[in-house]
C-alpha cells in the first residue's frame, strides 16, 4: 500500500514534469511568435530601409565621383578652349603679319606687332600689351596693317601703353587731301589735281574735321586724306579717312570739312607700333 503510494507520486511528479516542459515548450514558441509578431514590421522597415540607405549611400558616392568627372571635363574643356583660343589669335596675328609684309611695311618702317587690351571709346583710345619694357615710348605712330593711321601712343606702362586715337580731342596733325581715285605714293599723273594741304582735328567721339582749307580750294565728298610729312608727327602717306561733308560760306574765309576715319574701332584686334620712321 506504501509502496503503491509512492509509485504513484512518482508517476505524477514525472507526468507533471512532462507537461511543465512541454507547456515551457509551448509558452516559449509563443513567446517568440509574439516577439516575432510585433518585431516583424520593425524588422521588415529595418530591412527595406537597410536596403534603401545601402542605394542611397551608393548614390551620393556616385554623384560624387560624377560631379568629379563632370569637373575634370570642365577643366579639359577650359583647356581646350583655351588653346583654340590662342590658336586662332596665332592665325590672326600671322595673317595680319602677311598683309603688312605684303604691303612691304617693313620696308618704310621699323614696327612692333601689339594686341588691343582694352577701348576707352569715351576718351578716344586703346589699351594694348606692349609697354617699356618692349621698348615702347610715348608719340610713337601706331597703324594698322592697312597701313591706316590709327593715332599715337599717349602714355607708357612697364607692360602696356595707352593709344591716343586720331579722333580725340586736341589731336592735330598735318595732312593732305587728294582726289578719291588717286593712291599715293605713285607719281601725280599731269592730270590728277595737285594735293591740298591742311591740319586734322580730332573732336572726339570718333570724330574727325579738316581745318585751314581756304574757301576758293575744291574739295569734294569722298576725296581721301593721308598724313603729310610737314610736322613731323607721323610718316607721310598713312590712309586717315575720306571727305564726308563740306560747307563752304561766303563770309568765312575757311570751309568747315569733316572727315570719316578710315579706322573702325570695333574690328581692330592687333596694331603695329611705328618704332623708328623717316621724318621727312
Amino acid at each position: 500500500m506504501r509502496f503503491s503510494l509512492k509509485k504513484n507520486k512518482i508517476l505524477i511528479v514525472v507526468i507533471s514534469a512532462i507537461l511543465l516542459i512541454i507547456s515551457l515548450n509551448f509558452f516559449q514558441r509563443e513567446v517568440k511568435n509574439f516577439f516575432y509578431l510585433i518585431s516583424a514590421p520593425i524588422q521588415k522597415w529595418l530591412w527595406r530601409e537597410g536596403i534603401g540607405i545601402s542605394n542611397f549611400f551608393e548614390g551620393i558616392l556616385k554623384a560624387k565621383n560624377l560631379r568629379i568627372e563632370n569637373e575634370k571635363l570642365k577643366l579639359k574643356n577650359q583647356e581646350l578652349l583655351t588653346e583654340n583660343i590662342e590658336l586662332k589669335e596665332l592665325k590672326k596675328e600671322n595673317e595680319i603679319l602677311r598683309e603688312a609684309l605684303n604691303l612691304g611695311l617693313e620696308k618704310e618702317f621699323e614696327l612692333k606687332i601689339c594686341e588691343i587690351i582694352g577701348k576707352e571709346i569715351s576718351q578716344d583710345s586703346l589699351i594694348i600689351n606692349k609697354g617699356s619694357r618692349d621698348g615702347i615710348e610715348k608719340d610713337l605712330p601706331v597703324i594698322t596693317q592697312q597701313k591706316t593711321l590709327v593715332g599715337k601712343i599717349e602714355k607708357v606702362y612697364q607692360n602696356f601703353s595707352k593709344v591716343k586715337l586720331l579722333t580725340a580731342k586736341e589731336s592735330t596733325f598735318d595732312v593732305k587731301i587728294l582726289e578719291k581715285d588717286y593712291n599715293p605714293p605713285t607719281t601725280l599723273p599731269s592730270e590728277a589735281r595737285a594735293p591740298i594741304f591742311g591740319l586734322a582735328k580730332g573732336k572726339g567721339n570718333l570724330k574727325l574735321i579738316l581745318d585751314l582749307i581756304p574757301r576758293e580750294k575744291e574739295i569734294v565728298i569722298g576725296d581721301k586724306v593721308f598724313t603729310s610729312a610737314e610736322g613731323g608727327v607721323f610718316p607721310k602717306n598713312l590712309l586717315v579717312g575720306e571727305i564726308t561733308e563740306v560747307k563752304k560760306s561766303d563770309v568765312e574765309p575757311f570751309q568747315e570739312i569733316e572727315i570719316k576715319p578710315a579706322i573702325d574701332i570695333k574690328d581692330l584686334e592687333f596694331l603695329f607700333i611705328i618704332t623708328n620712321f623717316k621724318k621727312w
